[in-house]
């Protein structure tokens, strides 16, 4: 429609104007022109703020960052080293009531379907709360995928403003850059990255 526009507007003014030497062509190029450079500084501008509004510190295309996670049985997983697998960061918090109504569609809608696909690795990163509270509030939303610990919320640091809010995943490629990023929890955006992991996943098949 914009195109439209633009491209009426210079015929219009070539005929207003008696502008006979200049080549209409040159107008549809004008147009065409203008056109691709709007649209392409309004969808950065879009990117950009969406990432300043959701506030997060990394934006899709970074390498993740590193980090070090304690699980509530003791053992410990690092983030690089799960490179070579799609992996879904999950920041959480049991008093985060839209994190447990999230939950278990996660469970049901992603791990469920995944779970045993040695390709795939889900992470709940649970902010500042002991092991025994992890462990009950895996219990309470009925989910069955690790929930490490994230004492003084160290590893939602490294990707979002720590006084953000929580509610928050973070997909991860097998070259260990960033491909989503979401924010709270809305059913089309689930939708879409319950699409992205099987698409990612898929493709490592092919």
């Amino acid at each position: 429609m914009k195109f439209a526009h633009l491209l009426k507007n210079c015929i219009f003014a070539s005929k207003k104007n008696n502008m006979k030497s200049v080549p209409k062509f040159l107008f549809i190029i004008i147009a065409v022109m203008v056109s691709v450079i709007a649209g392409t500084m309004g969808v950065s501008g879009q990117n950009a703020a969406s990432a300043e509004d959701r506030q997060y510190l990394v934006k899709v295309g970074d390498m993740a960052p590193d980090f070090e996670m304690k699980l509530p049985d003791g053992s410990k997983v690092k983030l690089s080293s799960l490179r070579g697998k799609i992996v879904m960061l999950q920041f959480t918090a049991s008093w985060c009531g839209v994190c447990r109504k999230e939950m278990p569609h996660i469970e049901k809608e992603i791990w469920l379907k995944h779970k045993n696909n040695p390709n795939f690795a889900l992470y709940g990163v649970d902010r500042d709360e002991p092991a025994s509270k992890v462990k009950q509030f895996a219990k309470d939303t009925g989910v069955t995928y690790p929930i490490g610990l994230d004492p003084k919320a160290g590893i939602f640091g490294l990707y979002a403003l720590k006084e953000a809010g929580i509610t928050r995943n973070v997909i991860v490629d097998e070259n260990g850059k960033i491909v989503m990023l979401t924010r709270l929890y809305d059913e089309k955006e689930f939708a879409e990255m319950v699409d992205l992991i099987d698409k990612l996943l898929a493709e490592k098949y092919e």
